[in-house]
């Protein structure tokens, strides 16, 4: 009789079934959990969303489960084992944010006001390492229904991406949204993570030939629209300090001071926080906008200074809720403020407490 033999309708020994499934998992987990700052790292600079990066990476451990679990044959024919699970599961994940694109592009196109990345906001400067803010905002990042965190825990996870990601500041996640898909995910691979060719070719799925040309193009756009640069920690913070005094002071003559003389202004307010309608460009037209805006902007906001994208920026809050982020761009080798980037959409500060 079918199944006599192992106690199952194939034959097979269901506890050595068990046993052989559960080894797989826990391999498969333990591999997700290793290379999961990575793949977040990865997935977070092709989108500039961190719930859309949730949402791939979700995606992501269950195609690798699935795939894992194939190579015991306890569901089926028998797959061949994965020798290289780290290149497997990037290539999972960036082909998965890819076909993430399409959505997020559509999303785009009825946005309220200027789009700017979410923020990938660290703990206050100077808090320890494990503090409460910091393990809010990595237990919210880490953990997804089914998908395991970090092998040191989730908040691990925020913290090491919020170091990295001085590499690709918002300045720069704002200069690669004008690049296409294909060209924003070989410039990360090459130029961010120092994937050679023929890695990027086979984790995209195209000849080295076309990677070449896709890296040439975006690495000749990207430099086009922004200096490899970033200012000083220290200098960045102290001209937003000042900056904030002219702000709020409605200081003019300080504010002109400060500001090149093609400075822009994004405000990213979703449409639900205030926010510009479109982008404001040109030193007078900004240092005006803010000295009237001066007299009902500082009341009622406490601020403190996190790391954004690996740079000081200020987090203002109000009645104890975030309310917005400010970050500052300066000229190259200069204390003048080039681009100030100011989040308030509630949507985008979601993981502050």
């Amino acid at each position: 009789m079918s199944g006599s033999d192992g106690g199952g309708p194939d034959g097979a020994d269901p506890a050595a079934t068990a046993t052989t499934t559960a080894a797989a998992t826990e391999w498969a987990t333990h591999q997700y959990a290793e290379h999961r700052e990575l793949l977040f790292s990865l997935v977070y600079d092709l989108l500039g969303s961190i719930a859309d990066t949730e949402d791939v990476l979700q995606d992501t451990w269950l195609a690798w489960a699935a795939r894992t679990t194939r190579t015991t044959g306890t569901t089926g024919p028998a797959a061949a084992p994965v020798e290289h699970p780290k290149a497997y599961l990037v290539r999972i994940a960036v082909n998965r944010a890819l076909a993430q694109q399409a959505a997020v592009s559509r999303r785009r196109e009825t946005y309220v006001g200027p789009w700017l990345p979410e923020p990938l906001i660290g703990p206050p400067t100077g808090s320890p390492t494990g503090s409460p803010a910091e393990s809010l905002t990595g237990s919210l990042i880490g953990s997804r229904a089914g998908s395991p965190a970090g092998a040191d825990g989730a908040a691990g996870d925020a913290a090491r991406a919020a170091e990295r990601a001085e590499e690709v500041s918002l300045a720069l996640l704002v200069v690669l949204e004008t690049l296409s898909p294909l060209e924003r995910a070989a410039f990360v691979l090459h130029e961010v993570f120092g994937y050679n060719g023929p890695e990027v070719a086979a984790i995209l799925g195209r000849s080295q030939a076309a990677v070449r040309q896709l890296v040439k193009r975006a690495r000749a756009h990207v430099r086009s629209r922004r200096p490899r640069y970033e200012p000083e920690p220290g200098l960045r913070r102290q001209v937003t300090e000042r900056f904030l005094a002219a702000a709020l002071g409605g200081d003019l003559a300080a504010l002109l001071r400060l500001l090149a003389p093609d400075v822009t202004l994004v405000g990213d307010g979703g449409g639900k926080a205030p926010g510009g309608r479109r982008p404001l460009t040109g030193r007078t037209k900004v240092a005006r906008l803010l000295t009237a805006l001066a007299p009902k902007s500082g009341p009622g906001l406490s601020l403190t200074w996190r790391d954004v994208n690996g740079a000081p920026a200020a987090l203002f809050s109000a009645a104890g809720r975030p309310f917005a982020v400010l970050v500052l761009d300066l000229l190259p080798d200069s204390d003048l403020i080039s681009g100030i980037h100011a989040i308030s959409n509630p949507d985008k500060l979601r993981l502050l407490p």
